[in-house]
């Protein structure tokens, strides 16, 4: 199979599911490939947060991996499409998975839970427009005592107006955070603009 690869793709099926054989003579090249996808794709916002922006392509490796890890076979596969069909945007917005990234464990600790609901004050801002994130609404993930997770899921929803600023060329973007205990923001490169422009078509 070499057709899953096109950014327009909003929906992984099972007919999109290569045999983990077929994976397993393919991965470790297409995984070298998807590094430099992934790249353009991830933002880091101060020091312990970062997005990664994902797509098809990302959520295609990422389903595949897991089946590949895990080996739950033909059971497995309707649960990973479940989990991570709702990861690809479809169409006027972004997804990206944002995660605190810290290595040592008393530390996360005690950053996660001074950021509770951190997931709710992230935005793009570019052209004069602001998107704000809206958290994955399966779940909440900042608990009652305002502990927060370390791993996020969150849209981005655009209206024309601002798809259309946000695809022209040369638009500079911000993605920011405005938690109390933690604004920070970032400027995307140029590159980064344009694969997440990809998204929304």
């Amino acid at each position: 199979m070499t057709d899953h690869h096109t950014s327009q793709r909003r929906t992984i099926s099972r007919a999109d599911i290569m045999s983990m054989a077929d994976y397993g003579e393919i991965r470790r090249e297409h995984r070298r490939k998807l590094v430099e996808t992934k790249r353009k794709r991830r933002v880091h916002i101060g020091p312990h947060v970062s997005l990664y922006f994902e797509n098809f392509d990302t959520m295609w490796a990422q389903v595949h991996e897991m089946l590949f890890i895990e080996r739950g076979g033909e059971g497995q596969i309707e649960g990973e499409l479940a989990a991570y069909n709702p990861l690809i945007p479809q169409g006027a917005e972004l997804v990206a998975t944002m995660m605190i990234e810290i290595e040592d464990e008393a530390v996360r600790r005690r950053v996660l839970a001074s950021l509770g609901h951190i997931e709710d004050m992230v935005q793009l801002t570019f052209a004069g427009h602001t998107v704000k994130a809206v958290p994955e609404a399966d779940l909440d993930r900042t608990t009652p005592e305002g502990k927060t997770s370390s791993v996020h899921f969150l849209h981005f929803a655009f209206t024309p107006a601002q798809v259309a600023a946000f695809t022209t060329a040369g638009t500079q973007v911000v993605a920011g955070i405005t938690h109390p205990q933690y604004g920070h923001m970032a400027m995307l490169p140029e590159e980064s603009r344009a694969s997440l422009a990809g998204d929304l078509g």
